[in-house]
């Protein structure tokens, strides 16, 4: 009720001010709304420094602010739920749905890195745009560019055969489940820029889609 009180006194002595006075408490609000405001631009553009170790990479040091934490939030979440970090054992599911989702997951990787701003550059350490690319030149590109022909000469010359029957289907495999290893790393790189704390949680529980 006291404030309640002190409020509507503030409204109505600013309904009836005039001359000085009016000016001083219409500039002494603009000042609070513009020191909120700058105050909320300087956080949201805070970097921070954040150590990450993937294997491939060895430990690398990061520098993230609240945009480069939203663009590895997205990357995590389009990884976790792909075929990238499941396991594939040799009797369960399709090596065309699996390079499918590969694919799929490079063409998101790039378009989420086109739509976002570039990360503000610092001396002190890389970027999630650098851990991005990597991920993509480094593991997707080389297996998709390997495998992806192959199966889909085996395709196009024996339309009515299984994919078992394929002569390459076995190694594969085995280059499919090392390159998961090493792209379930970069996921957990994402989740630790983008501050998730059950990230490993996350990727043993969720669910795959091609």
């Amino acid at each position: 009720m006291v404030l309640g009180a002190g409020l509507g006194l503030g409204v109505y002595s600013v309904s009836h001010a005039n001359g000085t006075y009016l000016f001083a408490v219409t500039g002494g609000l603009t000042g609070v709304v513009v020191a909120l405001g700058l105050d909320a631009y300087r956080r949201a553009g805070r970097l921070t420094e954040v150590r990450v170790t993937v294997p491939q990479l060895s430990e690398l040091t990061f520098v993230v602010n609240n945009d480069s934490r939203q663009v590895s939030w997205q990357l995590f979440i389009e990884s976790v739920t792909r075929v990238s970090v499941q396991p594939l054992d040799d009797d369960e599911g399709l090596l065309r749905e699996a390079l499918t989702s590969l694919y799929g997951l490079f063409a998101t990787t790039r378009e989420t890195l086109k739509a976002g701003r570039p990360s503000v550059h610092a001396n002190s350490g890389l970027t999630v745009e650098h851990l991005a690319v990597t991920f993509l030149n480094n593991e997707l590109r080389p297996f998709l560019t390997k495998w992806h022909p192959r199966l889909q000469a085996f395709e196009q010359s024996h339309p009515q055969r299984p994919e078992q029957e394929w002569p390459g289907a076995a190694d594969c495999r085995t280059d499919l489940r090392r390159v998961q290893a090493n792209v379930r790393q970069y996921v957990l790189a994402f989740a630790k820029l983008a501050g998730v704390k059950d990230a490993q949680a996350m990727i043993e529980g969720s669910r795959i889609h091609p």
